[in-house]
């Protein structure tokens, strides 16, 4: 049964640098401060009254755990030590930055329950980490992985294609050397322009230009599409859509959008089409048949995809079916000369 998640937000407390890309209240929709430990069980309470019977997992978002004063992690986790001890709750999770864990720190992390931890990798080029004010290397990142996983922690990291000083190969080549850490977990953030941080004034005065929305979902489905090859899930694309996100002024460029993933899968699936259609003559009307829950994808927003295919290769879809037999990741082409079949993975 999937775990039922119960949020803490910590925006920005213990981050020691303001990255260019930055403003976490916007972003997270959450005002800055820590929770209060007095308050946690209560909250924790009122979750599992709703939550039917799911296991519970405590998550710390935002800001940067590892680096508040430790009395401060431990008054955190304290409340949470007892929920532990009888299996009220079943994990603890948290995020950091790659530069504020140490072998010491994984093993405290560890003692107090802590089980996954995400790290926010944003680049493996160094060059590029440099421009967006992280102040850490990609060498941290390989350091911070060793230290959790000896620990016994799992490890997740977060990237963000589109950074000042990302080429149109970097993106792809950071997913690389991520995935050679074989990390539990991805999340994809396309960086975006909010107002009020220093990214907003380098696209003001021309120094920046994001990516466009076409190109990031472009770029990110190729991510997607390396990501399950090598079998590492994917839990976000794009920024999760928020009341503060949604207001006009807040985003002011970049590939913003409330259903980006969906337009991401839906370009996946477009490409597994294309390579399929590929095989049958101009002119051809075929059936699309795939997973249930994916109909939507290979039509695409606004029939797009459909569209696309008429227009690119005269290959007009007259119906999309969904089917049982097929998995997620599955296409058939059917038409009066036979079926083509394709995977997303391995087409």
């Amino acid at each position: 049964m999937k775990p039922l998640i119960i949020p803490f937000f910590i925006s920005h407390q213990g981050c020691p640098h303001q990255c260019v890309f930055c403003d976490q209240e916007r972003i997270s929709g959450q005002s800055a401060g820590l929770p209060e430990p007095s308050g946690m069980v209560g909250t924790i309470d009122r979750f599992a009254a709703s939550g039917g019977g799911r296991p519970l997992e405590v998550a710390f978002y935002g800001g940067t755990f590892t680096s508040l004063p430790r009395m401060e992690q431990e008054r955190l986790l304290e409340p949470l030590q007892p929920l532990l001890a009888t299996g009220r709750i079943t994990h603890v999770r948290l995020s950091t930055r790659p530069d504020a864990v140490d072998g010491e720190t994984a093993r405290f992390l560890r003692a107090r329950g802590v089980t996954t931890v995400e790290l926010g990798v944003q680049s493996m080029d160094d060059r590029v980490l440099e421009a967006a004010g992280r102040g850490h290397t990609a060498a941290h990142v390989e350091q911070a992985f060793t230290g959790l996983r000896e620990a016994g922690i799992r490890v997740g990291a977060q990237l963000m294609p589109g950074l000042p000083g990302d080429t149109s190969e970097s993106p792809l080549g950071s997913l690389e050397r991520v995935l050679a850490l074989s990390p539990a977990f991805l999340r994809i953030y396309p960086t975006v322009v909010v107002a009020g941080t220093r990214l907003a004034d380098l696209w003001r005065n021309g120094a920046y230009a994001p990516l466009g929305l076409d190109d990031a979902v472009t770029l990110c489905a190729a991510m997607l599409r390396r990501c399950l090859v090598a079998g590492v899930p994917v839990i976000r694309i794009g920024l999760q859509p928020t009341e503060e996100l949604e207001r006009p002024g807040t985003v002011l460029a970049g590939p913003w959008h409330p259903a980006f993933r969906q337009l991401v899968e839906s370009e996946l699936f477009y490409g597994l089409l294309e390579r399929l259609a590929a095989g049958v003559p101009p002119g051809t009307s075929v059936e699309a048949v795939c997973a249930p829950q994916r109909v939507s994808d290979v039509v695409g927003q606004r029939r797009r995809n459909l569209a696309r295919l008429g227009e690119q290769h005269g290959v007009s879809v007259t119906r999309v079916t969904g089917s049982d037999r097929l998995s997620p990741y599955d296409l058939e082409i059917v038409y009066a000369g036979g079926t083509i079949a394709g995977n997303l993975v391995g087409a």
